[in-house]
């Protein structure tokens, strides 16, 4: 497999929604072991298919003991109406972070490498990388939704604050 150049939101067309998967054969296998090489090389913890030139609704989500959560096609069931405010950043944004507001409880479905449907409850930062990587997927960024940029000269101690 292969470690990908991640596209820059400034030089790529991020803001677009991406198309669903029809055909589960060994290109997504490929794409998705593409995108796990890229996010690991890059020191990142989720990916989408789109961050890699490929308009796909494929995105991976590293759970950390879990293991590798593989994301295609999916949907957002349901959300907690309890919401949590944290730090998030994008590969394809480099140096720049904020404050996003996400519910921090989900339902998710979505299908397996081999075409079956699978459904995830996920919590708080799974959760919030799940809905991040859902919102790439459709062409919504992270900024978009930004409650307030932390500048990069203040994240170290704002997140020594937290």
């Amino acid at each position: 497999m292969a470690v990908r150049k991640i596209l820059n939101y400034t030089m790529t067309n991020l803001r677009k929604k991406t198309s669903n998967v029809t055909v589960f054969d060994q290109n997504i296998v490929s794409l998705i072991q593409d995108l796990e090489d890229t996010m690991y090389e890059a020191g990142g913890q989720a990916l989408s298919a789109p961050q890699i030139g490929v308009n796909q609704q494929v995105a991976i989500v590293d759970m950390g003991v879990e293991g590798l959560l593989q994301l295609i096609n999916p949907v957002l069931v349901s959300a907690s109406t309890e919401m949590t405010t944290e730090i998030e950043g994008c590969l394809s944004i480099p140096n720049r972070y904020g404050e996003v507001t996400r519910s921090r409880m989900i339902v998710v479905k979505s299908y397996d490498v081999n075409g079956n449907q699978v459904e995830l409850t996920a919590y708080d930062d799974i959760a919030r990388m799940i809905l991040h990587e859902i919102d790439t997927l459709n062409g919504t960024l992270f900024i978009d939704k930004m409650d307030k940029e932390i500048p990069l000269e203040a994240l170290e101690a704002y997140l020594d604050y937290e």
